[in-house]
């Protein structure tokens, strides 16, 4: 077996066909997007770019036919941040044969190590963690647009070669074809926190796009900013970006903010689910394939949702705004009834009061994402998201007692 870095076209070709071969028979896995893949790689098109580098491998076997495929990248934003320089690993994609696996890993591994990573997080995203980002390792069903589908034999590769569970991550689905979607419970308490003077609600409008982004961007900030020192601000041209890219897909009454006084305290992202009308597309988005996602959107084949992204402005956190919102979406969903589904994705195992949220509407965990970390200098301790967590806050503590 041999590895060959990826630098021509017919390599970009081949790392971005490699996984039609690999799941060609299995008839849950959907082919993402060819141009999503290789806008990842595009200096051009992937501002993390700007802080970082990457670099893709191919994997042959001895009659020279492709068996895997892996990439390595380095955000210095991110990596400066962690308790040392940490570096990433994705797309990683193999068949059943731990040598193989191990060789990839051992690329990676070794050029992340000689631009001076001390550890490597993986299977994890060259970008935000929205897409593709951790390894599936329960609930091997159709994937949500942006979540990560992968073989089962991959987790054993990963624990076996010395990666260890960073954090967990969980998707919760909920049918909303029943009459009730919500429990009754608490949809009187929705009713009455919607209710409150000052509080009002509204969902995105792309006519009004700049504010949204804007309120947005605001509330995201303030939220996750108290999670761990690594956080990146939201940047607002990416976000608007984003936006515009959808445009053809998104429906604005699934995004909803929540405002107190004016002031924008929370929000609530879903999209509905692409992989419904790509999955036949084998990648292509070909003149063809524009008209059948014309079609199959206009007789509203996205008939399941992910939930993207929310915040709530810890100012307000224990104020029950997210019921409300779930209470507006509510009522989107009882005038839209095409939609049957909700997957809510994914929600981290160092999150408890979404986890609690997402229980309270009666959603039931359906599957199970791990990202791993393999500590390159083993000479350095291993410790988890949620003990990192836990050691800043009480970092922070003592910084305001003295």
């Amino acid at each position: 077996m041999r590895v060959q870095e990826v630098s021509t076209l017919k390599d970009k070709k081949e790392f971005r066909d490699f996984p039609k071969r690999l799941y060609k028979d299995d008839p849950v896995w959907v082919c993402p997007l060819d141009s999503e893949v290789d806008g990842i790689f595009n200096e051009t098109k992937n501002r993390t770019f700007k802080n970082g580098e990457a670099a893709r491998w191919l994997l042959y076997d001895e009659q020279n036919t492709i068996i895997g495929r892996v990439a390595a990248f380095i955000d210095k934003v991110r990596s400066a941040a962690n308790r040392q320089p940490t570096g990433g690993m994705g797309f990683f994609e193999v068949i059943d044969d731990r040598q193989a696996a191990f060789m990839l890993f051992d690329t990676a591994k070794e050029w992340l190590e000689k631009r001076g990573m001390q550890a490597m997080d993986g299977p994890i995203n060259f970008g935000e963690n929205d897409t593709n980002w951790g390894l599936l390792v329960e609930g091997f069903t159709h994937p949500g647009f942006g979540m990560p589908y992968n073989k089962g034999y991959y987790r054993s590769f990963f624990e076996e070669y010395g990666f260890k569970k960073y954090f967990e991550q969980y998707s919760y689905h909920k049918d909303i074809g029943a009459v009730e979607v919500f429990p009754e419970r608490f949809m009187k308490i929705a009713d009455w926190i919607s209710k409150r003077p000052g509080y009002t609600y509204e969902h995105f409008k792309y006519k009004n796009a700049d504010k949204f982004v804007s309120d947005l961007v605001a509330i995201y900030n303030a939220t996750w900013s108290v999670f761990k020192e690594d956080f990146t601000p939201l940047d607002p041209d990416l976000l608007k970006s984003t936006m515009n890219q959808g445009k053809a897909f998104i429906d604005e009454e699934l995004i909803w903010f929540a405002y107190h006084d004016k002031r924008p305290i929370a929000f609530f992202v879903i999209f509905p689910d692409l992989n419904q009308i790509i999955k036949s597309f084998n990648g292509s988005l070909s003149a063809f394939n524009m008209m059948r996602f014309v079609w199959y959107k206009m007789t509203h084949r996205m008939t399941r949702m992910r939930a993207l992204v929310a915040g709530v402005d810890p100012s307000y956190q224990n104020s029950g705004v997210e019921s409300a919102i779930f209470l507006k979406l509510f009522q989107v969903f009882r005038k839209k009834r095409y939609y049957k589904e909700l997957e809510l994705s994914w929600v981290g195992d160092f999150n408890p009061k979404m986890i609690s949220i997402y229980e309270a509407i009666g959603a039931k965990r359906a599957k199970v994402h791990y990202t791993f970390r393999y500590m390159i200098n083993d000479k350095l301790p291993f410790i988890t998201y949620k003990e990192e967590m836990e050691e800043n806050k009480e970092l922070r503590q003592s910084q305001v007692k003295n």
